[in-house]
């Protein structure tokens, strides 16, 4: 049997290895979680006159630094006068030097998203009229390379070592906790938190250089680890190297004073490793919901708390089932897993199975947004994959439970009234070899003798352990289980680097706005080339209710000083129109110190807004200012700067 269980626990750790190189290296540079949806100026067009300032509007909030937002003349220099400033919600902007010259310029931007994740891309305009560039950005690709390859791994590593040392102490706390004793377990679960603490140093040292220059050599450069350590990212981090701290603490009690306790104290105890365990392994898993996606977009207040239950349920089940695994497997002869333990496991692996399918549906709701997301973008594809992979995991689980329901629990004292008659033999057989041996002792060295008897009982040991082995599994039910419990396993490795995955993906919803507000831009730009002294504005929003985000787009017709006439349109980021309660219109000239000049429009139709006789007194670089409410708490406002005159 021995020989039989060797190549399958090898196979299991090819198949890791396999399908982890595979997911990882396929994934290539990871996507990021905040898309460009604005520029002003945008992409590819041409302007009569030098802008004093490049704009951009992302999907959610960005964090900068100096180099963050740069601008570029057809030579490759610089023409940006600094740091990138905060504009309103998620534009943000860089003044440019005055008396800039006609050509064509290039527009860079590497910035990280509120859900931690860099992203970097780069577009031109030209003032006056196109021109040659000597600018290249092939280099602008944030989280690629070798360093994007080794933070993916560090996040599978830490995301496995959460789930097999949370899982594993659960269960053999709540299922065998004769299993604090057995060698095997003990080190599964110490493991998964070296591992975890590993992973964990190993991020943090990445984290500058995976966000900003992508090369090896800054990995371990101290000012960019004094950076990290200031942002969100690098706060949860260190909170989960401090908890991990509190980890090893519960771990040296499990598998310490907890196995010597009896009766009430054990009692006792348990009650308090289980509360204080949770604790620990509670805010182990609020370390990624806090600086990852459910941090941001809709819902965040609720999103939290059920990423952190997702993850929970998440590694009780998988963690488990490899402690339940490993036991099958290398639990010693004289302490088999019993039928009770595997059927306490049963119910709470169906329970966490639940939990997972509810917290599940939420998160799918939330990144994805609609119907089409499954098969139009990558995150709804890849989560297409994972939920067939759960469901066949689902499928494997309860043939498990059916060998779990007839699970024979052969006790030792069973082992031993069956193994009796071959007991005495051996017994008698030894007792034959003693009485030859010290027969034969007046003739032998004394050390001689004692050596032969250590070899003896060496001998001996090695046959008792090898006959309990055979009684242990010859219970074909048992069998039956561990092989429907390796199947499981195998699938779950599989879960699990497609959940990191997942992780790194754009969520379908950004990805979907994002395409909206490019074909809008596009279609705006168009109408702006055919309408003679016309100009159209289009703006994304999000206010962070129900139906919050859309684009609000506006036409300023003759777009000159005097008499104008407006026309405001709301739509959804699928284009169709729809009503917002109100909206309202500023016009502000900064140069001049002139506004904001309120304007209310009338509604006319669904999504459709007008006003006559808007007067601009004077011509120049314009902000227009744009408030949507879309309830009676939710609003917001979002602005681009036009030449109007």
């Amino acid at each position: 049997m021995t020989q039989t269980i060797a190549p399958r626990v090898r196979m299991l750790v090819l198949l890791f290895l396999a399908v982890t190189g595979a997911l990882l290296a396929g994934a290539g540079p990871a996507s990021a979680h905040a898309a460009l949806t604005g520029s002003d100026p945008a992409q590819g067009v041409v302007v009569d006159k030098a802008p004093t300032q490049v704009s951009l509007t992302f999907s959610e909030t960005v964090s900068m630094n100096d180099d963050s937002l740069r601008v570029l003349d057809p030579k490759g220099t610089r023409v940006d006068t600094g740091k990138p400033s905060e504009i309103s919600g998620t534009t943000y902007a860089v003044q440019l030097h005055s008396g800039l010259p006609d050509g064509t310029y290039t527009v860079t931007y590497q910035v990280v998203s509120a859900d931690s994740h860099p992203v970097a891309g780069a577009y031109t305009f030209s003032i006056g009229s196109p021109s040659e560039t000597s600018v290249s950005v092939s280099d602008q690709e944030a989280g690629g390379g070798i360093v994007g390859w080794l933070y993916g791994f560090g996040r599978y590593a830490s995301y496995a070592g959460f789930v097999v040392m949370t899982g594993g102490a659960a269960f053999v706390l709540a299922c065998w906790q004769r299993g604090t004793g057995v060698r095997v377990l003990q080190r599964l679960i110490v493991t998964g938190w070296v591992a975890m603490t590993a992973a964990t140093l190993f991020l943090l040292l990445l984290r500058g250089s995976y966000t900003s220059s992508g090369k090896v050599g800054d990995v371990f450069d101290l000012d960019l680890l004094g950076q990290v350590l200031q942002t969100k990212t690098g706060a949860a981090l260190v909170s989960r190297l401090l908890l991990l701290s509190a980890a090893a603490l519960f771990i040296a009690v499990l598998f310490g004073s907890y196995d010597k306790r009896e009766g009430e104290e054990k009692r006792d105890l348990t009650f308090g490793l289980a509360i204080g365990g949770t604790v620990v392994a509670a805010g182990l898993a609020a370390s990624w919901a806090m600086a990852e996606h459910a941090s941001t977009g809709l819902q965040p207040g609720i999103a939290m708390p059920v990423d952190v239950l997702h993850l929970l349920a998440v590694a009780t089940w998988l963690g488990g089932l490899t402690a339940l695994l490993v036991a099958l497997y290398r639990a010693p002869a004289d302490r088999p897993v019993e039928a009770p333990a595997a059927r306490r496991f049963s119910r709470l692996a169906f329970s966490s199975v639940l939990v997972v399918v509810a917290t599940g549906t939420y998160q799918s709701w939330r990144q994805l947004g609609s119907w089409s997301a499954f098969t139009d973008t990558r995150y709804g594809r890849l989560l297409l994959l994972k939920i067939g992979l759960v469901a066949l995991l689902v499928g494997v689980a309860w043939i498990s439970r059916r060998w779990t329901a007839q699970l024979a629990d052969t006790t030792t004292e069973e082992a031993v009234r069956k193994s009796a008659p071959e007991k005495e033999r051996v017994t008698a057989s030894a007792g034959t070899t003693d009485t030859a041996k010290q027969t034969s002792g007046d003739a032998e060295s004394g050390s001689t003798s004692a050596k032969r008897a250590a070899q003896l009982a060496r001998q001996q040991a090695a046959v008792d352990a090898t006959r309990q082995k055979r009684l242990r599994d010859s219970d074909t039910h048992r069998f039956g289980l561990r092989r429907s419990v390796l199947a499981e396993a195998g699938v779950a490795v599989v879960v699990l680097a497609v959940t990191t995955l997942l992780t790194s993906t754009e969520p379908g919803r950004t990805e979907q706005d994002a395409a909206a507000a490019n074909r809008a831009s596009s279609s705006s730009s168009s109408a702006g080339d055919s309408a003679s002294g016309a100009l159209t504005l289009d703006m994304s929003f999000d206010t962070g209710g129900t139906d919050g985000k859309g684009v609000v787009s506006v036409d300023l017709d003759p777009a000159r000083t005097g008499a104008n006439e407006m026309h405001v349109y709301v739509t959804r980021p699928n284009g169709r129109a729809f009503d917002v309660p109100e909206v309202k219109v500023a016009f502000t000239l900064q140069a001049k110190d002139i506004g904001p000049l309120p304007v209310v429009p009338d509604h006319i139709t669904t999504g459709h807004w007008s006003a006559n006789g808007v007067q601009i007194p004077m011509a120049g670089e314009w902000e227009i200012s744009v408030t949507v409410r879309t309830s009676d708490i939710d609003q917001v406002t979002v602005s681009k700067n036009a030449q109007i005159g």
